[in-house]
């Protein structure tokens, strides 16, 4: 850390209270509210991203599932909005709008009743009917933007907060359809829903370069964008936008097409919300900035170079999965079709692809200053999947999860790699006045990350050092790892050494402990040979793999995974443990373990069968 961080979260600090104070008056905003008002709407995104009809239904029974929360109210006497929110995770998620989609899509409680009728017994009148009930989650959404409008409206420190408010005009817009141009809707509702819309994006345009830097200003960007795309005769809004944009992505996009923040999911989401920008501006006949073109067309490869052969994400640095559909159709729409690459060097990260299996290894520094607030301490960890579905995960994050996860997620231990002394290779800064001034940093990183591949017709070596031990320890952590080309055999080895330039340690007989973690996927079922040196790892479609190494003997220990979203999945970890000398060249135990992990095949029947 350094003073000038410091000195520009004091400054960034005071010029949001200064801009909250000036808003909570009301006069600052009523002044900018005054000029022509829409009466309609234009050009409407799609949206890439499924309803859940059964969180949709959950919420229209008055139950909000947000954020590893639930808050129920009564639909017919309470009001959500002037409800106590059990966490701030709970009310960013439920200010931001994005359950809308499951509101709308939820059905009426008839409609899962069929009086014993297929689609093709029905008549002509039970359609008519089951339409009309099935406009129940529409009218139910308008409902909940109209209570929300009442209550927060004019303005909110929190609900108009960066974060929740492009998300908000974002998922607002999304739902279009039936928020500002249902037919069966008075003039009057439309107008004022619309009239909302405009005053939150004209908020958007004067305070946007008071939004966090990252993600966060990234996507103010494109909901900035997308307002002034949408709403017609908005060409103050639709400019601001647009070269706001720009702006952003030639900072946040990195040549090979990776986020600044090292996020494969803020990568990911950050594309599908372009692709859906760049259809708004096609439809509404203004050409798309070439800057951002050019960002689609490096997103678009490096989310393919993220996915994995279940059509997810691999989850690294405080992103999950992803919507799965989301990113399909996404990638459909680019018009590259470049397939993924092997080595992703601005953004840190080997991949490596064989015979079915596929693995992506953390070979980066962790992101700068304001940039790391959601980064992990995942040095050298990795992720594989074969032709079976995921075998060796992180535990990841997702949004939905209980906030009560989200520091603990962050530390090596949640991550496929060696931790020294059950300490992370970064740390975050504890709870106090630092963190609360400078947000959820981390305060040190790994160091320098060196990497290097090497690809043979054999397979495929991939190294990897990151000193994120050495000043506390004197030690380097140095991973290599092999795949060889039929996808059948993963072969590693991790070394703790002391490097030649430290000199002798101080204390040669002190020992350092260490642990190597494989987290499993929660699908993986996983079992110990007899003398605790290799164990049996079993997919769901039956496939079987050996896991052994020569640093045994190992455990089976409990793990959770929550890259898929709510609630946690119980998981297993594959432990490997030992006691590191404070020299030597980790040519050797104790300091260098070995391990692999080698396909069987058909092992019995399915999990299913056998479970």
């Amino acid at each position: 850390m350094r003073l000038s961080d410091y000195a520009d979260a004091l400054v960034a600090t005071a010029r949001r209270e200064a801009s909250s104070t000036l808003h909570s008056i009301g006069l600052f905003s009523s002044l900018h509210d005054l000029g022509p008002l829409p009466t309609e709407i234009g050009p409407l995104p799609e949206d890439f991203y499924a309803g859940n009809p059964e969180r949709g239904s959950e919420i229209r029974a008055g139950r909000f599932p947000l954020a590893g929360d639930l808050l129920s109210v009564d639909p017919e006497q309470d009001n959500i909005w002037l409800k106590p929110a059990p966490t701030r995770a709970f009310a960013r998620r439920l200010h931001g709008f994005g359950w809308l989609r499951d509101v709308i899509a939820a059905p009426e409680d008839g409609d899962r009743e069929d009086n014993g009728k297929d689609d093709g017994d029905r008549e002509d009148g039970d359609r008519e009917t089951d339409t009309t009930m099935m406009a129940a989650g529409p009218e139910t959404a308008r409902l909940l933007v109209d209570s929300w409008i009442k209550a927060f409206g004019r303005w909110n420190s929190f609900a108009w907060g960066h974060g929740v408010l492009s998300a908000r005009i974002i998922n607002w817009l999304r739902a279009g359809e039936v928020l500002f141009d249902a037919p069966e809707e008075s003039r009057k509702s439309r107008n004022a829903r619309l009239r909302s819309l405009l005053r939150q994006a004209r908020y958007l345009q004067r305070t946007i370069p008071l939004a966090h830097d990252g993600a966060v200003r990234l996507r103010c960007a494109i909901a900035l964008s997308f307002a002034g795309l949408s709403i017609p005769k908005q060409g103050g809004l639709q400019k601001a936008g647009l070269a706001a944009l720009e702006k952003e992505v030639k900072r946040q996009i990195l040549p090979d097409g990776g986020h600044v923040s090292r996020s494969p999911r803020a990568g990911t989401e950050a594309l599908i919300d372009l692709i859906a920008l760049r259809d708004v501006a096609e439809k509404a006949g203004v050409e798309f900035p070439r800057e951002i073109v050019r960002a689609i067309d490096r997103l678009a490869p490096m989310s393919r170079f993220f996915r994995m052969s279940d059509g997810g994400l691999a989850s690294f640095h405080g992103g999950g999965e992803c919507d799965h559909g989301a990113l399909k159709l996404a990638l459909s729409r680019d018009e590259t079709g470049a397939k993924p690459f092997g080595f992703a060097p601005h953004s840190g990260y080997h991949r490596a692809e064989a015979g079915g299996a596929t693995i992506i290894v953390d070979v980066g520094k962790a992101p700068p200053g304001a940039l790391s607030t959601g980064a992990h301490a995942s040095a050298l960890a990795f992720e594989l999947c074969t032709s079976g579905g995921r075998l060796v995960v992180n535990c990841g994050w997702h949004d939905d999860q209980p906030s009560t996860w989200r520091e603990a997620v962050r530390a090596t231990a949640a991550h496929s790699t060696l931790t020294l002394e059950e300490t992370s290779s970064a740390r975050l800064f504890p709870p106090g006045w630092q963190r609360d001034l400078l947000g959820p940093r981390l305060t040190s990183a790994p160091g320098p990350v060196t990497a290097r591949r090497n690809e043979e017709d054999m397979g495929i070596w991939l190294e990897g050092i990151h000193e994120g031990y050495r000043g506390e320890y004197g030690l380097s952590h140095r991973r290599r790892v092999f795949l060889a080309a039929d996808g059948g055999d993963l072969r590693g080895e991790d070394a703790l050494f002391r490097p030649v330039s430290d000199g002798p340690p101080d204390d040669v007989d002190v020992r350092y402990r260490f642990a190597i973690r494989f987290h499993l996927h929660p699908d993986v079922r996983a079992s110990l040979s007899r003398d605790n040196m290799s164990a049996l790892l079993v997919q769901p479609d039956g496939d079987g793999w050996r896991f052994r190494t020569d640093g045994g003997p190992i455990r089976l220990e409990r793990s959770v995974y929550l890259a898929a979203g709510a609630p946690p999945q119980r998981a297993t970890q594959i432990v490997v443990q030992g006691e590191a000398e404070p020299f030597g060249a980790g040519d050797r135990p104790p300091n260098r373990v070995r391990w692999a992990f080698q396909r069987l095949g058909r092992v019995g029947g399915t999990q299913g069968e056998t479970g």
